[in-house]
């Protein structure tokens, strides 16, 4: 029988909707880079009688069951008790938890309590897994064919464990490996992107190519199947230049996670540094960039320019450039980029100006009509868009589609740096 998984996540909180369940997403990932089929969810709150039910559930349709949370000291974190039981278990304490819960509470200057150590109970027989950023351990449990694997509830204590742990435990069993690379577009849509790739996805096994739609990007992402790693990348890599052949006008990086990523790891890699000058979005183009761990080594500034004074005075915008042809215009979006890089220092400045809406348009100037401008010693220049498309929230779509071309653009420049 061919192993499947269900994760299982333990916690009212859940349900409630007072934490975002990104376990799941970890896991789902991770099961995936290692060819294991993930064929459900489930969520459920800290009842027993809900949990047991939930259980036999997952055991009845997958033969491997991840769990997460109600592993901790409460009262109602019944997980392991719920568990053993169904395999017919007796918890029992477990000498070297015992030790770690001891020494990690003593280390952090808390107070030792009787139900702390209920963490060390584990279930009889089953394999430890040691928790090195909390005190609750994880286990796994197997019998009669099915595997149960419980993890802790907080994310940064259940990602080390379920990586360090339970995938090598997982990767023993599937005797293949998955790997897979994303592409990520930036300046085509997915229905053009798949329209034009329908034939070759359909007709491709391995590796196969799934395309993926964020807010005004698409990712690719390409997997392929393998005896080790090695070898999937060998049947990745045709696929991988293909794309990069096709579409090198669309493709901004490969496995960097987003925009602004990319612009930071290029910048800090060519030594560039950049500077944003901004009106309608409002600093969200330096609030992306400055998202990225690093940037400070080649971001220099933001200037959120709103007002004309400020553009005339801080950047040095000419009164008459805005008199004739306004602050939304080329002009202006050019004399910006100009002024923020001469304020800054920096050797690329940018800038946005534009109308956000919902309010402000008019027919000559229309909501969603930006400016982004560029500005460096070897490359200037200056794009114009309208980004309405009649969503319901028009002026965050304009403002954060804004903020992805002027990344787009910061990009360009800096590639075009020899």
């Amino acid at each position: 029988m061919k192993d499947s998984v269900e994760i299982l996540c333990i916690g009212t909180e859940i349900l409630l909707g007072n934490i975002v369940n990104t376990n799941s997403q970890t896991i789902s990932r991770g099961l995936a880079d290692i060819g294991m089929d993930l064929y459900h969810h489930t969520v459920v709150g800290d009842n027993p009688q809900r949990l047991k039910e939930a259980l036999e559930t997952a055991f009845s349709r997958n033969n491997i069951v991840i769990t997460t949370g109600g592993l901790g000291p409460t009262y109602d974190d019944l997980t392991k008790e719920t568990i053993a039981n169904y395999f017919g278990l007796e918890l029992e304490m477990y000498e070297p938890a015992r030790e770690w819960i001891i020494s990690f509470i003593e280390r952090s200057h808390r107070t030792l309590t009787e139900n702390s150590l209920k963490q060390a109970m584990m279930p009889q027989g089953c394999i430890v897994m040691e928790n090195h950023n909390g005190t609750a351990p994880g286990a796994i449990i197997e019998g009669d064919g099915r595997i149960a694997i419980m993890l802790p509830g907080p994310p940064k204590e259940m990602a080390p464990m379920f990586r360090d742990q339970v995938i090598p435990y997982l990767e023993k069993r599937s005797g293949r490996v998955l790997r897979s690379h994303c592409i990520h577009f930036f300046g085509i849509g997915e229905s053009a992107l798949e329209y034009q790739l329908h034939e070759q996805m359909e007709q491709m096994t391995n590796p196969t190519l799934a395309p993926y739609a964020k807010e005004g990007e698409v990712m690719l992402r390409v997997t392929a199947s393998a005896t080790d790693e090695q070898q999937a990348e060998e049947l990745m890599q045709p696929v991988i230049k293909q794309l990069y052949q096709q579409y090198k006008d669309y493709i901004y990086g490969m496995d960097v996670g987003d925009l602004q990523t990319a612009v930071v790891r290029m910048a800090a890699q060519k030594g560039l540094t950049l500077a944003t000058a901004e009106s309608c979005t409002g600093g969200y183009v330096a609030k992306r960039i400055t998202d990225v761990a690093g940037s400070s080594v080649m971001f220099h500034c933001g200037i959120v320019s709103y007002a004309n004074e400020v553009k005339e005075r801080v950047l040095g915008v000419r009164h008459e450039t805005l008199e004739q042809y306004g602050a939304v215009s080329e002009q202006t979006a050019q004399e910006m980029a100009r002024g923020v890089r001469r304020v800054s220092g920096a050797e690329i400045g940018i800038s946005v100006t534009g109308i956000a809406g919902p309010d402000g348009g008019t027919p000559e100037k229309p909501v969603g009509l930006v400016y982004i401008g560029v500005n460096s010693d070897w490359h200037s220049e200056v794009l114009k868009l309208n980004l309405a498309r009649n969503f319901q929230n028009e002026r965050e779509n304009v403002r954060y589609l804004a903020s992805s071309n002027a990344l787009s653009l910061a990009l360009k420049t800096i590639l075009a740096k020899k």
